[in-house]
């Protein structure tokens, strides 16, 4: 009788300790989180630090708020006077 209650015991708890991982998510400091509940966007935005959500019915996807450059190639031109020119460009 002892050992089924243990067992009980023991099975709950490891269940309790997967739910309890599943529902834990960290964002970085240039992170936000957008939560999804059942497939819709939540109103509001996670911040950094750790989020909790409802297992298997939340998720929530990071996204990066970092500044991203991309160079563009330099390019030249004749401006109207006949003048060479050379262009750069960052994308940000």
């Amino acid at each position: 009788m002892i050992t089924i209650i243990v067992s009980v015991l023991i099975a709950v708890l490891a269940l309790g300790l997967i739910t309890a991982a599943a529902s834990v998510r960290v964002v970085q400091q240039y992170e936000r989180g957008v939560g999804f509940r059942f497939g819709r966007v939540r109103s509001t935005t996670r911040g950094p630090g750790l989020a909790l959500i409802t297992p298997f019915a939340d998720r929530l996807q990071k996204v990066c708020m970092q500044i991203i450059t991309q160079p563009v190639p330099a390019q030249d031109g004749i401006t109207r006077d006949n003048v060479t020119v050379r262009v750069d460009a960052v994308l940000y």
